[in-house]
């Protein structure tokens, strides 16, 4: 394969492979370019030629990107971006913004976040609107890249782990984060539980019957795995998707949760609930917001940023009980 002479390579062959990537499809891409599909479909041809190497491969009724298209993709996203950023770099103003955000999380994140944040865009920018989608997955890279959401926000450990090993590794980190306040985990259950009489130890734990919150829906959760390295493990006899719904079932049954500590008191009618410490260590939970790196540079998108870090910062602590 020749050198890759940058200085002759047509940049609209970038275009057209960004579009690609994010559509999956050549149709859509074709559409959203306003090109035809044959076009698309020569440019993806000429970048393969230039590149050496296969990008897409065809799959039912759109294309799977090889590994080297992924490896790609991040960086000439973010530079066009930036270019885009610079040819045009507008302005936000909030006062008169007529934009929609939307954010993924789950409904114990929204519950701490949302009120703060709606008093921010009230009084703000009273022309703003935002759209709170669930959280259906411990890894919302996929939601970001393909731009159904502009912001994640959420426990994401493993992904942070990744972002921090591809930076190490001095790889293309398409994402980044912040984080936006520690949080704790806890052992939830009706006020007038037998267990709620007593101390909570590891063998009482591991005998109740026990909901799991999953947002994903598998039966296995970090608790899980946190019992299985002390070789031990729960019953567990139902599986939800939000911790409200949890906190709901727990109330009226003898089931054990775990849940947010901040969320007990907002799961909680009338004090129906307590909580314990769990009687296993956990690593410490970070709640982070997680957005693509193509948007670092948009101005609207820097003003949600700021005003979630402020809301967060506004959260006040609620108050739980332990009796």
């Amino acid at each position: 394969m020749q050198p890759l002479n940058f200085r002759t390579l047509d940049l609209n062959l970038l275009r057209v492979f960004d579009e690609v990537m994010a559509e999956r499809n050549l149709t859509r891409a074709a559409e959203k370019l306003a090109i035809t599909q044959p076009a698309v479909s020569n440019a993806l041809r000429r970048l393969r030629e230039v590149l050496g190497d296969e990008l897409v491969t065809r799959r039912g009724h759109g294309v799977e990107p090889t590994p080297r298209a992924l490896a790609l993709w991040p960086a000439v996203r973010h530079a066009l971006a930036q270019l885009q950023e610079t040819l045009s770099p507008g302005r936000f103003d909030p006062a008169s913004a007529q934009t929609t955000f939307v954010l993924a999380m789950a409904d114990a994140t929204g519950a701490t976040l949302i009120p703060p944040l709606i008093e921010i865009v009230e009084r703000e920018a009273p022309g703003v609107s935002l759209r709170v989608v669930p959280l259906t997955t411990r890894d919302p890279r996929r939601l970001l890249d393909d731009e159904s959401a502009d912001m994640a926000v959420g426990y994401f450990p493993a992904v942070l782990a990744d972002l921090t090993a591809r930076a190490q590794s001095d790889n293309v980190v398409a994402h980044e984060s912040t984080r936006l306040y520690d949080g704790q985990y806890v052992c939830v259950m009706r006020a007038d539980h037998p267990l709620a009489a007593v101390p909570m130890t590891l063998d009482l734990y591991c005998a109740a019957r026990h909901l799991l919150v999953s947002f994903s829906g598998k039966p296995f959760g970090f608790i899980d795995g946190a019992l299985a390295a002390l070789g031990r493990e729960r019953r567990i006899v139902l599986t939800v998707n939000q911790f409200f719904t949890a906190g709901r079932v727990v109330a009226t049954t003898d089931l054990l949760t775990v849940l947010p500590r901040h969320f007990v008191g907002v799961a909680s009618v009338r004090d129906e609930l307590v909580w314990r410490p769990l009687p296993m260590t956990l690593p410490p939970v970070h709640v982070d917001a997680l957005w693509h790196r193509r948007r670092n540079h948009d101005p609207a998108h820097r003003w949600l940023r700021e005003a979630i870090a402020r809301a967060a910062r506004n959260t006040p602590a609620p108050i739980h009980r332990q009796d």
